[in-house]
């Protein structure tokens, strides 16, 4: 099966991709995507969450699930992406990525497509794919958020969160065409704490960045997420009436409203498609610079 006509079979399957970043690590990003896709799961979607810090994978782990086999087993033909399926708490599918490995952080243009053979034939089983991307504003990141219909940054309130998430935002608008932005105000103390933190950031993204902000949720500091780390389950499972899995809740229940746009990007093809094209701007991009 060619690129092309892995894309074709995707035309009728329209799944609601996001994209869950932050520009630094430590802000919680992989825990909100992981207790979101959960809570989605218990709303009765089927939701595909996708490791994608392809060089340093962390879900499985903080989930305490064994993995066999993992993403770079698809791309190097070793196994299907069906094989390498996880299930996680709640009914989520997982697709593990790998730790350690240097390789999977620099993807070429012929894995990127065998990455879109392996999700076309995932195409009609899923409602929702969250991608739980990596820290930073490299390429993949990049691509990542770039293909995505809506992209969720989560911020906390730090100096280097704030900056961090600018730098991202910066890249994403001006490289990528990416001026819409759903922020997490994560680990905050109460409401107000969280709003100010938005605040913040739209201080400066108003002044200097031609992109739109909405507030998508503001997740309070909550002692049971670390009970529940440690437990390496996810906190709306084992603490679901919790402060921080009740914002959490709500914020899955929001995401699951954002519209799917009708037109090609309300279609997984667009995703693989634009996931291609991004990859390939920034190899050009990476060569112009040299």
């Amino acid at each position: 099966m060619d690129q092309a006509s892995g894309l074709r079979r995707m035309k009728q399957s329209k799944i609601k991709v996001i994209a869950v970043t932050g520009g630094k690590g430590g802000v919680g990003k992989t825990n909100v995507s992981l207790n979101m896709a959960i809570a989605m799961s218990q709303q009765g979607k089927r939701v595909l969450v996708l490791d994608a810090d392809l060089g340093l994978a962390n879900v499985d782990v903080m989930l305490g699930l064994r993995v066999e086999k993992n993403l770079s087993h698809v791309l190097n033909g070793q196994a299907e992406l069906r094989d390498i399926l996880v299930e996680g708490p709640g009914g989520i599918n997982i697709v593990p990525a790998t730790s350690g490995t240097r390789s999977m952080v620099e993807l070429t243009e012929s894995e990127h497509a065998s990455l879109i053979r392996a999700f076309s034939d995932l195409q009609h089983e899923f409602d929702v794919l969250i991608i739980d991307t990596a820290a930073g504003i490299g390429n993949t990141v990049v691509s990542f958020a770039r293909a995505s219909q809506d992209v969720m940054l989560v911020v906390c309130d730090e100096p280097t969160s704030i900056t961090d998430a600018y730098a991202l935002m910066k890249v994403l608008s001006r490289d990528q065409g990416v001026f819409k932005f759903k922020v997490v105000a994560n680990m905050v103390r109460n409401l107000r704490e969280g709003q100010v933190l938005f605040n913040k950031l739209t201080k400066v993204t108003d002044r200097f960045l031609d992109v739109a902000l909405e507030l998508a949720a503001i997740i309070p500091y909550d002692d049971n997420l670390r009970l529940a780390v440690r437990k390496q389950k996810a906190l709306v499972v084992a603490h679901p009436k919790s402060p921080a899995s009740l914002a959490v809740k709500a914020l899955a229940k929001r995401a699951l409203d954002w519209p799917v746009p009708a037109q090609a990007g309300g279609h997984m093809e667009f995703f693989l498609e634009q996931l291609i094209t991004s990859a390939d701007n920034n190899t050009k991009q990476d060569v112009a610079n040299e």
